[in-house]
């Protein structure tokens, strides 16, 4: 009888997916528009958070004994909180995407509210995991949500303008840090505090205009109609789950994540972590303490000279923007990894340069490592199928951030022990062995590169 019923089901499904266009193939709509604005909200409210932290603590340590040990546990706080994207990625495959997202916003919120109530360093850090694995969901669910909404093309090409977003929310972290008047000996905390803004405007726009569910991924846990119900509301009735959909991807109840390491997905994994983790070293190393690096560099006008950095910053993404599809995705991870080790590399070499020249220098270190970032979004989502993808982009994300944790950590140590060469030279390190892994593991994953 059951098995009568599963083949009646299973009919019934592919009937419904056979009279409908397939959904990845319209123009763009207002609900594409309305999912890609919610996630740009959520992305400028990460950026923010993630870049706050740097301010905030250079600003306690005018009034506060704040070992090096507390600096970088603090601004690596965020980042120890991301790793739990392994385990959001996970919820996300099982539960859905829509749920978590109408939520987080308001929880970063509450919790960057709470730094007004404590200067505790142990409860600042704790507060600080707990932003960052607010921060994970939108990483890795929102990121998932996107893909699964927009039409085909229009999906990595809008996640790569993901970060033009998140980069402004992280200067504008660093402006509002850097210019809120440092009076006295609160003020680290009322910068910290500042992350509630964006992270409310985000979520009242959610609220508002609320987001649909995935249809992909109800489909894919054999939940068709629905998914055409929902298709059908937001797109027209024509629109629905392309044919030969269920065959692609079968409903499979409990998906590990050791499958990630099995021999199909084993080389996408590591090559996903390991590019992010790098590349996550050096960038949110340097970033969030960037006063602390310009001042071991002696360049003397911090502000100014800060701007200048995160101006490059923004320009890297925006050249990355323009290249991302110009050419292959393997070239591109190639050859930033293997210019921006040798820029940052260069200033340990030749340690005698003018301030003006190691300032140049720094700026076009900034712009060649920022146009890597728009590769994060898009490649780590193209390594995986829809099955395993939020436990894989999940997973890359985790293990980026104990790269990205390692490196907020251990600069204001390393700057201490051997000055700014010294973190300088271990950013360079790590960025040319991520060149050598890419060089050698990376796949290609964009169609219009991969040789038929």
């Amino acid at each position: 009888m059951s098995l009568l019923m599963s083949d009646k089901t299973n009919n019934l499904n592919v009937e419904q997916v056979n009279n409908k266009k397939n959904y990845k193939r319209a123009p763009l709509m207002p609900i594409h528009l309305r999912v890609f604005v919610a996630v740009v909200l959520g992305q400028i409210a990460c950026g923010y958070s993630l870049g706050i932290s740097g301010s905030a603590l250079s600003s306690a340590a005018k009034y506060l004994t704040i070992s090096d040990f507390w600096t970088g546990l603090i601004g690596a706080g965020a980042l120890i909180g991301l790793a739990g994207s392994i385990i959001v990625g996970r919820i996300s495959d099982k539960i859905g995407r829509r749920k978590m997202l109408m939520i987080n916003m308001y929880v970063l919120a509450a919790f960057s509210l709470l730094h007004l109530l404590t200067a505790n360093f142990l409860l600042t850090f704790l507060i600080r995991v707990g932003i960052g694995l607010m921060i994970a969901i939108d990483y890795t669910v929102g990121n998932a949500l996107l893909t699964e909404w927009l039409p085909k093309g229009e999906d990595s090409k809008r996640q790569s303008h993901l970060l033009i977003y998140w980069t402004l929310g992280f200067i504008a972290s660093y402006l509002v840090g850097t210019f809120i008047p440092n009076s006295n000996s609160y003020i680290w905390q009322i910068i910290l505090a500042t992350g509630a803004v964006p992270a409310i405007v985000a979520a009242i726009f959610r609220s508002t205009f609320r987001l649909p569910a995935s249809p992909s991924w109800l489909a894919s846990h054999g939940k068709v109609k629905k998914a055409n119900k929902i298709i059908g509301k937001h797109m027209g009735h024509k629109w629905g789950i392309p044919k030969g959909f269920l065959k692609r991807n079968k409903v499979n109840k409990e998906i590990s994540w050791k499958i990630l390491f099995s021999k199909k997905y084993l080389r996408n994994t590591l090559v996903g972590g390991i590019f992010y983790a790098c590349q996550a070293f050096a960038f949110f190393g340097i970033s969030i303490f960037l006063p602390i690096l310009l001042t071991g560099m002696d360049i003397t006008d911090a502000k100014v000279s800060g701007i200048i950095y995160n101006g490059g910053m923004l320009l890297g993404v925006l050249f990355g923007i323009f290249i991302f599809n110009k050419i292959s995705r393997r070239a591109f991870l190639v050859s930033n990894f293997l210019i921006s080790g040798l820029l940052i590399g260069s200033l340990v070499v030749f340690l005698g340069i003018d301030s003006r020249i190691k300032l140049i220098i720094f700026a076009i270190f900034a712009v060649i490592l920022s146009s890597g970032l728009v590769l994060d979004y898009p490649y780590p989502t193209e390594l995986f199928d829809i099955k395993v993808r939020g436990t894989g982009v999940g997973t890359c994300i985790t293990i980026s951030r104990f790269g990205a944790a390692a490196g907020t950590f251990l600069l204001p140590i390393l700057t201490n022990i051997g000055g700014a060469e010294l973190a300088m030279l271990v950013c360079a390190i790590v960025l040319l062995f991520s060149f050598i892994v890419c060089l050698i593991w990376a796949p290609e994953t964009s169609a219009k590169f991969i040789k038929k």
